[in-house]
């Protein structure tokens, strides 16, 4: 957050940076994807709902309310490489269980994505009620 004088009063402006938005989001997304790699086995239903919600946290983060907002086609084209890194990871995590990580590992992914995403709720929530100065 930067404060900026303004005759007599203080108005605060967040700036997020290109690098610092949507940063929780990403977290968010980089689990989702492990997720689905990991339960990625046969073309079924859930598979194809957790697709398309993947598919969907790459592109709705962008509307959320921030003041200085990258370009569209190069942010969703990071976004789809973290995605599809997740999922390549979330694949080669479902190989080691039971072979180089023990099998009660199974549901860490699921864990890490439920934890990151109530932390990005709150960064969310923060971010829009907050009182902010007026200007």
């Amino acid at each position: 957050m930067k404060t900026i004088a303004t005759t007599g009063r203080i108005a605060a402006v967040e700036k997020t940076g290109e690098r610092g938005f949507a940063v929780e989001t990403t977290f968010v997304l980089f689990f989702l994807a492990v997720e689905c790699g990991q339960s990625m086995s046969v073309l079924a239903l859930d598979t194809f709902v957790l697709a398309l919600t993947l598919a969907a946290f790459i592109v709705l983060p962008y509307f959320l309310p921030a003041e200085d907002k990258p370009d569209f086609g190069r942010w969703v084209l990071g976004r789809s490489l973290i995605a599809a890194l997740g999922v390549g990871l979330g694949m080669m995590y479902k190989q080691t269980l039971g072979v180089v990580l023990p099998e009660m590992l199974r549901y860490l992914p699921m864990t890490l994505l439920i934890v990151t995403a109530m932390l990005s709720c709150y960064i969310q929530f923060y971010g829009l009620l907050k009182i902010r100065l007026a200007k």
